[in-house]
């Protein structure tokens, strides 16, 4: 017997009460939400969770307990987003989609092509753009954001009806995106259809035709199997969309300065757990290796490269001026001189 969504995620909301009541007898308690299944080696969240709470947990002699509820277990990624808010849990590790639910400013960072090389995205995010991003997101959400680890790399193109080796090739084609209005713009301009799916329905999206073809790492595409129905990936390399570690700020602030270290330190060390486990995958046997059994795997060239670029960095960057005036204007050109350094 099948028990629906609603059941499950009710069945969750219950065993964290239970859980926080339990953990309230011995201390502070830390529930963090991350969309993808825990483990040490399976993927960037799922691993950086693991050492957030090892680190957490000891440094603090166990006075304070982190409890992991992965795989969407307690809703959709931008619904727990209002949970953290609220402080029904404590942090999440979110998607960009997520939060740009609360702060939509969080789109400058899906300009197609931004990034020259993955070392100048950490840069970039590690640095005072990152830092001002953060205290901007806290500003206008009251939502304390701690840091950007790696979700598993740049985007690239999966789909299950022909290998994409020109701007040509996307036309017809319905992608899978997040909520996203950015990414929409980008894949519109490629003359393709975007298709705005959740990602807990991405994978029976793909299986059923409601979707071609979608965008993400090429981590996420192993550990989601999403080599089992799409026959095609396209290395372009065209977003790096992080994810963003969440924490409620009345429970920041009930945390001593000595706990703030310790959770500041413990985040730090998660987003290069992250980083690690992403690179490590996509060289290795479960990464681009394992997925040329399964898949036709092309990269663009340069010269194709700067096509895609020439049609979709004007189309994103027009929505994000018109979207979000003076202010989106002036925050883009921050990040792009940002690029320009770390390049």
């Amino acid at each position: 017997m099948r028990i629906s969504k609603k059941i499950l995620t009710l069945l969750a909301t219950v065993a964290l009460v239970a859980m926080t009541c339990q953990a309230a007898l011995a201390g502070k308690v830390i529930k963090l939400h991350h969309l993808n299944p825990n483990g040490a080696f399976d993927n960037p969240s799922g691993s950086s969770v693991l050492v957030f709470k090892n680190i957490v947990e000891s440094a603090t002699n166990g006075e304070i307990t982190v409890q992991i509820f992965p795989s969407g277990q307690l809703g959709k990624d931008a619904e727990v987003v209002q949970q953290v808010k609220s402080g029904i849990i404590q942090m999440g590790v979110h998607s960009v989609g997520a939060v740009a639910s609360v702060y939509p400013m969080i789109s400058v960072l899906d300009l197609p092509f931004a990034f020259p090389n993955i070392a100048a995205a950490y840069e970039v995010l590690d640095g005072p753009f990152g830092r001002h991003l953060r205290a901007d997101i806290e500003a206008k959400t009251g939502i304390k954001a701690l840091a950007f680890s790696d979700s598993g790399g740049f985007f690239q193109f999966t789909n299950s009806k022909r290998p994409i080796k020109t701007i040509e090739d996307f036309k017809g084609l319905k992608i899978r995106t997040m909520g996203l209005e950015t990414h929409k713009q980008l894949v519109s301009s490629l003359g393709a259809q975007p298709a705005a799916i959740a990602w807990s329905e991405v994978y029976t999206a793909l299986q059923t035709g409601v979707a071609d073809g979608q965008m993400n790492p090429v981590p996420i595409v192993e550990f989601a199997k999403l080599y089992e129905v799409q026959k095609y990936l396209t290395i372009s390399n065209h977003l790096f969309a992080p994810h963003v570690w969440l924490c409620n700020e009345e429970f920041w602030k009930s945390l001593t300065p000595s706990e703030q270290k310790i959770v500041t330190a413990a985040v730090k060390a998660a987003v290069v757990t992250s980083r690690g486990i992403a690179n490590a995958i996509e060289a290795s046997d479960r990464g681009l290796p394992f997925l040329q059994s399964k898949m036709e795997i092309y990269t663009l060239p340069e010269s194709e490269k700067d096509k895609l670029r020439a049609a979709t960095l004007p189309a994103v960057r027009k929505y994000i001026e018109t979207s979000y005036g003076e202010e989106g204007k002036k925050l883009l050109k921050e990040f792009m001189d940002a690029i320009d350094k770390a390049s």
